[in-house]
């Protein structure tokens, strides 16, 4: 295994020859005169101050020029379409495939494998090529003390690449790492740290060949400005996804982590959160354990932040979300049985400390022995009632979204399931993800509920699973709005 670090001299060294057909050996259009591969007046047979004799066209280059600078647009050429196809892509996964995919094209390579750096300093969970599970977790067994990764990702002493001719007969190359390389069919090995300056290391890849092998030197300078030009994309797209995954705690944080057990009846609840850069408010959903045995279930949404809301509003959105949450809870205890009052208190806390926002919403009061259900909605789609002969939805009044007018008013519906039917509560999302507008949305969900298999419809997590299944999202670059679905079966 050999290790090449960067040069703390500037060097006055030469520009390499190609190492084959059409290779540059840079990356420079022409070669200063008097280096070795480049073109001067005592070498040009073009030249007219040769002792030999001048040529009949002083004027045309040599096919040596010619070989030289047609290799050279080649590498540029090639570069820059990958390096195009590369800034094309849309998030950390597809950035980080495509840094394997180009680097083994460019490298003449077929598998790779690659790794980002954690927090901490060690790899994290490995990215391949043409590499399944099983043997990437293989690999993943080499000791830090061996692993080539390792190596690439150090802080401190860290080479510009590696390369082994013969991973499995190389010394250099810890005994693990040896049988591995045998058993898995490797032969050479090219690596190179993906890093800049102001982050440090932020991922390291190797990539293999099916037998002993290197790259030429115009392969790995091409590899090597590829990574360069890599970096820091691949910096912005980790930190984005640090900042999604994030907010995706939070925003879980701020739900509830578990459903409350109630005797006769089964919950189930699905949450597909939209990413914060493009949401444009917050969905909550909420099972309520009430002191007399009943149970209150919600669900709503929270939008706004006065002029100019939209996408940019969401993290506000998001916590407004939480403290809603929290207060619709106190009512629900204080006076869960009357849904209509529930709301309405809600819409005073709303109008009095988030004026900017507003907010739709259901609550339903549900007595689970009994099975008798009161609810009251505010600007929200309608509940649906999945029974043994079909679905159908739940008429709520039509009313306005909480915040909206002077004084929200609205009457409650009661009525009395039967045995065995499951009641869904969901967001607009969900419907706006079953449809081309909201109304058929709620129509093609309506529907999808009541051809559920008899199966599906007995089992609220299944049947969850089934109509986010079977509701496709629409075609669109990114979801704007939360995916919110909660079910509950009566035994």
């Amino acid at each position: 295994m050999n290790e090449s670090h960067p040069s703390t001299a500037v060097p006055s060294t030469p520009t390499a020859e190609p190492d084959g057909p059409g290779c540059a050996g840079g990356l420079t259009v022409l070669d200063p005169p008097g280096t070795p591969g480049s073109v001067d007046a005592q070498d040009d047979p073009a030249c007219p101050d040769r002792e030999d004799g001048p040529s009949d066209d002083r004027t045309a280059p040599s096919a040596a020029v010619q070989d030289r600078l047609a290799g050279r647009l080649s590498d540029i050429t090639s570069l820059h379409e990958h390096t195009e196809l590369l800034a094309r892509t849309r998030g950390l996964a597809a950035t980080l495939d495509a840094v394997l995919a180009s680097g083994a094209t460019m490298l003449g390579a077929r598998r790779g494998m690659l790794v980002t750096r954690l927090p901490g300093g060690g790899p994290g969970q490995p990215v391949g090529l043409a590499l399944d599970r099983a043997s990437l977790g293989a690999l993943e067994t080499v000791p830090a003390e061996q692993s080539l990764l390792a190596r690439l990702l150090r802080e401190q002493d860290r080479p510009d690449q590696l390369h082994s001719h013969d991973l499995a007969e190389d010394p250099a190359i810890g005994p693990r790492l040896r049988e591995l390389a045998v058993h898995l069919g490797l032969g050479g090995a090219f690596g190179l740290p993906l890093a800049t300056d102001e982050d440090g290391p932020l991922a390291a890849a190797l990539w293999f060949y099916d037998g002993p092998a290197e790259p030429t030197e115009c392969q790995r300078s091409l590899a090597r400005h590829y990574c360069e030009i890599a970096s820091p994309l691949l910096a912005k797209q980790l930190e984005s996804d640090r900042i999604a995954r994030t907010t995706e705690a939070l925003r879980r944080g701020l739900l509830p982590d578990r459903l409350p057990h109630a005797a006769g009846l089964r919950l189930a609840a699905r949450l597909v959160p939209a990413g914060l850069e493009h949401s444009a408010g917050s969905d909550w959903y909420d099972a309520i354990p009430l002191p007399d045995g009943t149970l209150g279930l919600t669900v709503g949404s929270v939008s706004g932040d006065g002029p100019g809301a939209g996408p940019g509003s969401a993290p506000g959105a998001a916590a407004a979300m939480g403290r809603v949450r929290a207060a619709l809870r106190a009512y629900a205890v204080l006076e869960g049985e009357d849904p209509v009052s529930v709301l309405g208190d809600l819409e005073l806390l709303l109008k009095t400390t988030e004026p900017a926002r507003t907010a739709t919403a259901v609550y339903a009061w549900v007595e689970p022995e009994e099975r008798r259900i009161t609810l009251a909605g505010a600007g929200h789609c309608p509940p649906v009632l999945v029974g043994r002969h079909g679905a159908e939805f739940v008429e709520t009044s039509l009313s306005a979204p909480l915040g909206m007018l002077t004084c929200w008013e609205a009457p409650g519906v009661e009525f009395t399931a039967e045995r065995g039917d499951t009641l869904l509560l969901y967001t607009e999302g969900l419907a706006r993800r079953c449809g081309p507008t909201l109304h058929a949305g709620q129509a093609n969900l309506r529907r999808a509920a009541a051809d559920a298999p008899r199966d599906v419809r007995t089992d609220p997590d299944r049947l969850c699973a089934h109509l986010l299944a079977v509701c496709p999202a629409p075609e669109t670059p990114a979801a704007t709005d939360d995916l919110m679905l909660l079910a509950a079966r009566f035994e």
